[in-house]
């Protein structure tokens, strides 16, 4: 690494690693600005401003950027049902180009020829911030302490920055009682490294951290109603109707409130990285996890079924990969969003919803406008408009091939019945 002084802005947690990181870099000769991202992780972040300043940095700044994440991240996958090999809700990836924005932001306000992180070269997580970073402004140039082996080849693992941390007189917080690393924002927390990279090690129950063991949740369920407009949602009512919320950012919260009481969100996988590397995650994703599913649930009474086939094979397989692989700042996400909106002209409507025991489920849904479902033409017990003879003709035309099907496997001798 250059040994120029110029100014470096470098994400900060507060953690072991990037605060050895920080310290590394002044001992490069950098100025370093530190820069911290509130996306509702729930952490101290004027503790960790005052630790930056002690170690040396110039400058911490802290962005609040909730609500864009909110907004204009979490929202937007809730509308295509986003999701990642049909079980990861995305809540590291949707994060990061709100972060990554900010920080570039902060490096030009500053003057910094160069941005850095603390991820690791084996994780996702680097590829997501350098794209966005180069699309962001390409000229800038990022240093990347973990890729460079002047600095892993010095600190090995754990303990070597714990003993760095220690000649440095750096506080740090990290011991061995928790042996894996996490990632909280408002949408969800990640658990993974340590003693979770055995895939068949179970989880312990006290590293889970935003949720209520779901054995150990209420014996009640509880009974609150979302309400989408366009797709988005615009309204969650709760305690028996009485109270209700409206703000994306209360609205999220008060989602995320009742998800983790009851225990909802958890899962623990084994994901491909972007990178080409298996990994065993552990995520809690309470409040997401609920608006995703009552969105779902909410399409199925007033969205068109083509247009919902064509968004669920194309648009919703790819949102989710080009967030996962750190693609958001690209013109396919560009097209793709366009995509999503055009779909939910018609996702207008509420969903009753019941948490309990870990579990979401859809107890009832209504729309006002829109009217896709027709209880008498649906109703086994009135004929309606629909007239049950026409289905005779709907049968006959789709056996058509099926019949020829059928002969074609007799004259073979292949026959498809099985014989008793």
């Amino acid at each position: 690494m250059s040994g120029q002084k110029q100014k470096v802005c470098l994400a900060y947690s507060g953690g072991l690693d990037t605060s050895c990181i920080l310290k590394y870099f002044l001992e490069e000769g950098y100025e370093v600005i530190c820069f911290m991202a509130d996306v509702g992780q729930e952490e101290d972040f004027e503790a960790a401003k005052a630790k930056a300043l002690k170690i040396g940095a110039t400058k911490c700044y802290i962005e609040d950027l909730r609500r864009e994440f909110i907004e204009e991240l979490c929202y937007p996958a809730i509308a295509c049902n986003a999701i990642y090999e049909n079980v990861y809700l995305l809540g590291t990836s949707l994060a990061r180009p709100v972060i990554a924005r900010a920080q570039i932001a902060v490096a030009q306000k500053e003057g910094c020829f160069a941005v850095s992180h603390g991820c690791t070269g084996k994780g996702n997580d680097q590829v997501r911030f350098e794209l966005a970073f180069y699309a962001l402004q390409p000229t800038i140039k990022v240093l990347a302490p973990w890729r460079e082996p002047v600095f892993y080849e010095r600190f090995k693992g754990r303990q070597d920055l714990l003993d760095y941390a220690a000649e440095q007189g750096i506080p740090v917080t990290s011991t061995k009682s928790k042996p894996w690393s996490m990632d909280e924002n408002l949408a969800h927390c990640s658990y993974e490294a340590g003693i979770l990279e055995d895939p068949n090690t179970t989880a312990p129950a006290d590293m889970w951290k935003l949720t209520t063991d779901p054995t150990k949740a209420p014996n009640e369920p509880e009974d609150f109603t979302l309400t989408f407009a366009k797709g988005l949602p615009v309204k969650l009512e709760y305690d028996g109707g009485k109270k209700s919320v409206t703000d994306p950012v209360d609205l999220f919260l008060m989602a995320n409130t009742i998800a983790r009481r009851h225990g909802v969100g958890r899962i623990d996988i084994v994901e491909n990285r972007f990178i080409g590397l298996k990994s065993r995650g552990c995520y809690e994703t309470p409040g997401l996890t609920m608006l995703r599913a009552a969105h779902m649930d909410l399409e199925g009474l007033v969205m068109d079924r083509e247009v919902r086939a064509l968004r669920d094979q194309f648009v919703t397989f790819n949102y989710a990969k080009i967030l996962y692989n750190g693609l958001y700042f690209s013109p396919e996400r560009e097209y793709l969003e366009d995509s999503i909106v055009s779909s939910q002209k018609q996702v207008n409507g509420s969903v009753r919803c019941r948490a309990y025991k870990g579990m979401f489920s859809a107890i009832g849904r209504w729309s006002d406008t829109e009217k896709l479902y027709d209880e008498s033409e649906s109703s086994m017990d009135e004929i309606g408009d629909f007239a049950p003879s026409d289905t005779t003709g709907f049968i006959s035309v789709n056996a058509i091939r099926l019949k020829k099907y059928g002969n074609a496997k007799e004259e073979r001798g292949e026959s498809l019945v099985k014989k008793i």
